[in-house]
């Protein structure tokens, strides 16, 4: 992921048509901006509106069209990191990038940082006994029930059947659980094909192999799912008194106890949401909130790349509280949050890579002139 220093780098050298395929994706990939509605504008850097054109216009000339969609979205982020981070406007406009920045040294990290999570899961079988996935080796766990457990690569757990034109459920059903800690994701593939991708501080608790008439699995925390097609078994999570049934699709599920409500985005597919005799349908973009206060299921249209953006790498926040984003920061970073009493709430707009040490993010937070952070070793605390 991207530094903004990183970024003006490689936007200078792209202008001289020297990027490579590689580098030109992740200028277009790009996305390190935290803005507050009422950031001011300062009146040396001219005409808002004219500069901000302007930049528009380098990025659209920087950048090779290669697909309607992906040149669109490559330039609207550009544009949005530029345009809405203030700072490297600044820098952009009045001129400095003539002398071209030095590349970090990724090997100077001070001991002190609080980096970013990694790839870390406990799986525990349905003897009881736990295997601890990180910096285990690659190959064959175990076996159960026809199907063999394998780590695959680092960070992704997959169950496959033994023999070729076996069924699952050849056997009695056997739970596994799959836990991350907080600083932890992992990638699990399950026996029917389906893809899940968990975040931190959750779990899913699945069979080896489905049998019966239903796939049935029951998540904690938050995950994404891409659902293997089966219209002869139907897909179902269970979250927290919610069933989400699906297919074939895919979805993201925020279920964490210690948030209000769940949500459940749709990206493809159909879903239906139940609980308590309650029921709704959700069409691709639409997000459902529930919570047990509620009488009814709060179905609107949402931005899905929100959704999905932890796990594409990124925090994204949609005008959303400090408290909400410091949770999610906690969360990743393995860390405690304290806020004083009667903090005044402020929200917060933009994205920012998850790739970067706590300070970073911090800082793209501090930007805003809202809000401020002291860090104590792994313990942050929340100022005005």
């Amino acid at each position: 992921m991207l530094t903004k220093e990183e970024f003006l780098f490689l936007f200078k050298k792209n202008l001289s048509g020297e990027c490579t395929p590689e580098e030109i994706r992740l200028l277009e990939s790009y996305q390190d901006n935290i803005v507050m509605p009422d950031d001011k504008w300062e009146a040396d850097l001219g005409d808002k509106k004219r500069v901000r054109g302007t930049l528009k216009g380098m990025l659209k000339e920087s950048i090779p069209e290669r697909s309607a969609r992906r040149s669109s979205i490559g330039v609207y982020r550009m544009a949005a990191a530029i345009i809405l981070l203030l700072g490297v406007c600044i820098i952009i406009w009045r001129g400095r990038l003539s002398s071209i920045p030095k590349q970090p040294d990724m090997e100077a990290t001070s001991s002190k940082k609080i980096l970013p999570g990694g790839n870390k899961a406990y799986l525990t079988m349905a003897n009881g006994s736990v295997i601890t996935l990180n910096g285990l080796k690659n190959g064959t766990l175990g076996t159960q029930t026809g199907i063999r457990i394998n780590k695959v690569k680092d960070g992704v757990l997959s169950y496959d059947k033994q023999t070729e034109g076996q069924k699952d459920g050849a056997g009695e059903l056997a739970y596994n659980t799959i836990n991350i800690p907080r600083g932890g994701q992992y990638q699990l593939v399950l026996s029917d094909g389906t893809k899940v991708w968990l975040n931190s501080a959750s779990s899913l608790k699945y069979p080896a192999a489905f049998s019966g008439k239903e796939r049935k699995v029951e998540l904690a925390g938050e995950a994404y799912f891409e659902v293997a097609k089966d219209r002869t078994k139907p897909f179902t999570v269970g979250v927290n008194g919610m069933s989400v049934q699906v297919l074939g699709t895919h979805f993201n599920i925020n279920a964490y106890s210690d948030e209000k409500t769940i949500e459940t985005t749709l990206l493809e597919g159909s879903v239906k949401l139940s609980s308590n005799g309650k029921q709704a349908f959700l069409k691709p973009g639409q997000q459902g909130k529930f919570s047990i206060q509620q009488t009814a299921f709060n179905i609107s249209n949402v931005d899905v790349e929100d959704a999905v953006a932890w796990k594409n790498g990124f925090f994204a926040f949609n005008n959303e509280d400090i408290q909400t984003i410091m949770k999610r920061i906690s969360r990743w970073y393995d860390v405690d949050v304290v806020f004083p009493e009667k903090f005044k709430r402020k929200n917060f707009g933009g994205t920012v890579s998850r790739f970067t040490d706590v300070e970073q993010v911090l800082n793209s937070l501090e930007l805003t002139g809202s809000v401020h952070f002291k860090t104590e070793g792994r313990r942050i605390t929340v100022m005005p």
